[in-house]
């Protein structure tokens, strides 16, 4: 059972010390770097990511709610918890935590191009190029509403 928890005193030497495998170390910050980046951005909300009891990732977003605006800033799954099916049942609760938002239409998101890239990951959930680039990395999206989704289905229609 995946579960999202907020960071306590208690829990963030364990949260600190999760890694992505060595050739992934590239292609996302570390879990230290991004909770202090956290404190000074009054717009992120982030969460350890456990399954049952034990700390497995880490999840942080950048929530603007008045503009509707909803970044996945930082996604990780520890090395040796990778391949258990904990990434894809942590995002489904960051998906389900953006939609209890208003104006939520939109989860956007962003990575590094590479042989040990997530965009994989993100285009298998269903995230879209978007054809965008944000400090050198790929925008890329995943709409939320089914209006906005048949809007766009339909636009692509004529």
């Amino acid at each position: 059972m995946v579960a999202l928890h907020e960071i306590t005193a208690e829990t963030v030497r364990s949260i600190c010390a999760l890694e992505v495998a060595p050739a992934q170390s590239e292609y996302v910050a570390p879990n230290a770097i991004s909770i202090a980046e956290a404190f000074f951005q009054p717009k992120a909300w982030f969460r350890a990511v456990y399954a049952g009891e034990t700390p497995v990732g880490f999840a942080m977003l950048y929530e603007d709610e008045k503009a509707g605006n909803y970044f996945l800033w930082r996604f990780m799954i520890d090395a040796e918890h990778q391949g258990k099916g904990y990434g894809r049942q942590a995002l489904d609760l960051v998906v389900e935590h953006v939609r209890s938002h208003p104006n939520a239409r939109e989860l956007r998101s962003s990575y590094v191009p590479g042989d040990a890239s997530p965009g994989g990951f993100y285009r298998r959930y269903g995230f879209v190029e978007t054809g965008e680039f944000l400090d050198g990395e790929n925008v890329i999206s995943l709409v939320l509403s089914t209006s906005e989704a048949f809007g766009r289905r339909a636009s692509t229609a004529q």
